[in-house]
């Protein structure tokens, strides 16, 4: 009985203490908080993973040694166009419409030819 009673007053002088008090908490959040955090910032890493990837036609294109197939490709595509009878159009302004500038334009393409 005695010795329960001297071990309950040692248990309330340190609950008593401020290392009990605020000292344990603080290094329980600390060590708690570190092990949460490497929990979800894996969480993040992996879901960056997902989507990181690419589908595999995409991946094709993207892919360094195709690389020269599909510039010789655009230029081919270039070969084609009649690049000396172009004509710059400039896009709609915030404040006009769009439908009703891209009809101008039209009109006025048809006029000029």
């Amino acid at each position: 009985m005695l010795l329960r009673g001297r071990m309950w007053q040692q248990f309330r002088r340190l609950q008593r203490g401020k290392t009990v008090r605020y000292g344990v908490p603080m290094l329980l959040l600390v060590l708690g908080g570190s092990f949460g955090l490497r929990e979800f910032t894996q969480i993040r890493y992996d879901a960056q993973k997902i989507k990181k990837k690419l589908d595999p036609a995409l991946e094709a294109r993207v892919n360094p040694q195709k690389q020269s197939v599909i510039l010789e490709e655009e230029y081919d595509k270039l070969k084609t166009l009649d690049l000396d009878r172009w004509r710059n159009i400039r896009g709609p302004r915030p404040w006009e419409d769009s439908k009703e500038f891209q009809d101008q334009q039209r009109q006025q393409i048809r006029k000029e030819q």
